[in-house]
């Protein structure tokens, strides 16, 4: 095939995943705008709640993370439950200085020393649960900073239904805090603009979420045990999107909650963001096939990109792309800005392309295996769980690799 003619039908393609780019941006405007204008739940249900937090050394800020659960506008009682597995993890200072500061709020710091499966977080939490005295549990990581009405909005959806499934799961949407790395930067710009317009999407498509999101998981004891508790999920690596996905199949309902909670992103260099965008990607791609091939796409910006390089910067690619990257940053303000409050995208809106020609490699590559690396550790993903590939043991006599015989 000769060039002009392999350059016209890349320009061909391009110019049609671009189009396809539009209109999901458009899908995802008109998501966004459902969202907000969907009823609010009525307040005032208060039961008691029993929040679960799984520990593993420090977080930037954790103590200022926790401290934001005990400054809660809330009318009902609640405890703090902490698992960590040894007890020389620092962490566990963190925990006695939060008891002190708090001495009115039930704070208990448990230890969790059984290893369920290869999710260490599922472990620990599952490990906690039996030590929880309320029916209603809310697990989110040890890095989530949430507002002061947090409880409250994340316990409305809970209020009785007479036209629907009753409510098993509760969610939320989330910003993620950037450090000055560019990975930092690129992780949460992703997390705003992408991510989240995502979510919401699939809320609209699907008529409501059918998983949940790992920095709110608020379940009543009811759902948690119509699915088995949270022991099985040890051997999920999506385990947030698998325990939302088996409470809906057990008719439940899942519910987007009215409040928007801060992660911590670590200070990623761009080699480490790389490699845990790989990690997220073949996690969804093994959990959710459909809609994850269905990504390609979304990525309308990304795809004028290489149409106005395949075209030759021709006038109609340089329109088309023109056309993405207002749709592209019209998407980027609404729901990062108007609905996540990041700020940080303000700033951070010129790494826009940057990040969504990455997010396409991203997509691309989590096809070439099914390997990921987590916490140093090589694993298979089959059907969404985490298979522990162990390494090869040397055999005596044969020569290391690359050593001359």
């Amino acid at each position: 095939m000769n060039s002009p003619m392999f350059a016209t039908i890349v320009a061909s393609a391009t110019t049609l995943l671009t189009i396809a780019g539009l209109s999901y941006y458009l899908i995802a405007l008109w998501s966004a705008r459902s969202y907000l204008r969907r009823s609010r739940f009525p307040a005032g249900f208060a039961p008691p709640i029993s929040i679960l937090k799984p520990l593993y050394g420090l977080d930037p800020g954790m103590l200022e993370a926790f401290a934001s659960h005990c400054h809660q506008n809330y009318s009902g009682e609640y405890e703090l439950l902490f698992g960590v597995s040894r007890l020389d993890d620092p962490a566990v200072a963190i925990v006695q200085q939060l008891q002190t500061d708090f001495p009115e709020r039930a704070i208990r710091l448990i230890q969790t020393p059984k290893v369920l499966g290869p999710n260490g977080k599922v472990s620990n939490l599952a490990q906690l649960v039996p030590h929880a005295r309320f029916d209603y549990l809310i697990f989110n990581d040890s890095d989530i900073r949430v507002g002061p009405n947090y409880l409250g909005h994340v316990m409305a959806p809970f209020t009785a239904r007479e036209d629907r499934n009753p409510i098993g799961l509760v969610t939320a949407l989330y910003r993620g805090r950037a450090h000055c790395t560019l990975g930092s930067k690129l992780e949460t710009l992703g997390i705003s603009t992408d991510f989240a317009p995502g979510v919401l999407t699939s809320r609209f498509l699907e008529r409501g979420i059918h998983f949940g999101l790992g920095s709110t998981l608020a379940v009543s004891r009811r759902a948690l045990e119509a699915v088995g508790g949270l022991a099985p999920f040890a051997e999920y690596l999506a385990d947030d999107y698998e325990l939302g996905a088996r409470i809906a199949r057990a008719g439940f309902g899942v519910e987007l909650a009215n409040e928007i909670v801060e992660t911590h992103v670590p200070e990623w260099t761009f080699s480490g963001y790389l490699h845990h965008q790989l990690r997220w990607a073949r996690g969804m791609r093994d959990s959710r096939r459909g809609g994850y091939a269905g990504l390609l796409f979304s990525y309308g910006l990304a795809w004028s990109i290489l149409n106005l390089v395949a075209s030759g910067l021709s006038l109609p690619a340089f329109a088309l792309f023109s056309l993405a990257l207002m749709f592209r940053v019209s998407l980027a303000l609404g729901v990062g800005v108007g609905i996540l409050g990041d700020r940080q995208v303000l700033r951070d809106l010129w790494l826009l392309p940057l990040r969504d020609l990455l997010a396409l490699g991203v997509w691309a590559w989590s096809y070439a295996s099914d390997v990921i690396v987590w916490r140093d550790e090589r694993f298979v993903l089959r059907n969404g769980k985490l298979i522990r590939i162990e390494p090869t043991p040397p055999v005596e006599g044969r020569a290391h690799a690359g050593a001359k015989p």
